[in-house]
């Protein structure tokens, strides 16, 4: 997955991923009422994800699936993070999210948790 996501379609696909198979009118609609745009912009950015291979639109109805998981592009998402800002390090990536980050013993344990599973 080479393609990155751009905020306006970012937002998109999170309608995408939690309706799962979506017609495009109902994504407009959503799209008004949580973000306020108007269907030509949705339609827009649904066409752009569409021709990047993300999500595949079939009729009748403009049905929208998405082809590509939440999980795959964080993944892919975080990578590219990693590359461009810290380097390749996951150590200072995980620095600067904890320095930050004020964090329950709950949220500690688990964290300590997925360490040790690794």
């Amino acid at each position: 997955m080479n393609d990155k996501l751009f905020d306006s379609e970012a937002k998109v696909m999170q309608i995408i991923w939690q309706k799962g198979a979506v017609s495009a009118k109902e994504i407009s609609l959503i799209a008004a009422e949580q973000i306020g745009w108007n269907k030509n912009t949705t339609y827009t950015v649904i066409k752009k994800l569409e021709a990047k291979g993300f999500i595949r639109r079939e009729d009748p109805g403009f049905i929208c699936t998405p082809l590509v998981s939440q999980a795959q592009m964080q993944k892919a998402e975080v990578s590219s993070l990693l590359k461009k800002v810290f380097s390749g390090s996951r150590k200072a990536l995980f620095s600067a999210l904890l320095e930050d980050e004020s964090l329950s013993e709950d949220e500690l344990d688990e964290l300590r948790r997925l360490i040790d599973r690794r």
